[in-house]
């Protein structure tokens, strides 16, 4: 069943609604960009302007990441480039920026500036204290934690030097809610909330650096999730706000699930639709903060 109101539709005079295309010149590098949140936030900023280099992380992804490229260029008058690189070694987040210098940077001047930061590739699993593994620490922390700040340190000599650079991190409500099994993953988006805290003072003078914390989404991850697991959310997603269904809105399969799911997931346009805001020129005033982007399931305070 379509939703109107969450389909983003081919616009190359607008970038939001009502608005014009307030990234217009700008480059964009958003992490794990090949699906979900990150493809939804990939769409967004080329629909207000911005040239993206998409990252994405295995060979399965890389006909997926092309086919996005291509008709972002096609639909917004943008520039895209996929990158294959993995968030999660010591020379993939260079890798990354190294790639994008060399597409990006004038061929003349060789100027090159990054405008625009989105950590979002991320990874996730589920352990009782018990069976916690320092495989398993490292796996999730090399991704979530590492990934991002030497993602940083590579951009850091290419961000604006006016204050108009955005970088903005993907944690979780998880860093914050406690939910049982995950220590280590929660403790991974509590360290990204922290280090946005210090990149915010670090890089005042070049960027604002914020985050925002979804809580369920509605991408593949969570169309796999189980019915009893939906059951244990449910009491939280009953609490939430904005996750009530509404009839000939919502997709159908949430409007039918939502008797034992308590409600509805985010769908990841709208939490696309936080992280780019945050991105405009109206985001200037905010940083160092962790931005509400799940429908109320926590409130920031």
């Amino acid at each position: 069943m379509s939703r109107p109101e969450y389909t983003r539709t081919a616009s190359t005079n607008l970038g939001s609604a009502g608005g014009f295309r307030v990234l217009e010149g700008k480059l964009a590098i958003v992490t794990g960009g090949s699906r979900g949140i990150g493809a939804a936030t990939c769409e967004n900023l080329a629909s207000k302007g911005a040239s993206v280099v998409i990252n994405y992380t295995s060979d399965s992804s890389t006909s997926k990441t092309q086919n996005l490229a291509e008709r972002l260029q096609k639909t917004y008058n943008v520039r895209c480039l996929p990158v294959q690189a993995d968030m999660g070694t010591e020379t993939g987040p260079a890798h990354l920026v190294n790639l994008a210098r060399n597409h990006f940077a004038h061929p003349k001047t060789h100027k090159f500036q990054i405008d625009i930061v989105i950590n979002n590739a991320g990874i996730a699993s589920k352990s009782p204290l018990e069976d916690c593994t320092t495989s398993e620490f490292a796996r999730l922390y090399n991704v979530n934690v590492r990934g991002p700040l030497l993602l940083m340190q590579a951009v850091q000599s290419f961000l604006p030097r006016d204050r108009s650079g955005r970088v903005v991190n993907v944690s979780s409500v998880s860093a914050a809610l406690g939910f049982h099994e995950d220590a280590m993953y929660g403790g991974t988006k509590a360290a990204l909330e922290a280090m946005t805290r210090s990149w915010a003072r670090e890089l005042s003078e070049r960027c604002t650096v914020n985050a925002v914390n979804p809580g369920p989404v509605a991408t593949d991850m969570y169309g796999e999730t189980s019915r009893e697991f939906q059951e244990k959310m449910a009491g939280w997603t009953r609490n939430t706000p904005l996750a009530a269904v509404r009839e000939r809105v919502d997709r159908r399969e949430f409007v039918e699930s939502a008797g034992f799911a308590g409600g509805r997931p985010a769908y990841e346009s709208e939490v696309a639709g936080v992280i780019c805001m945050l991105c405009t020129p109206d985001g200037g005033w905010c940083t160092g903060s962790t931005i509400c982007a799940n429908g109320g399931f926590k409130f920031s305070t």
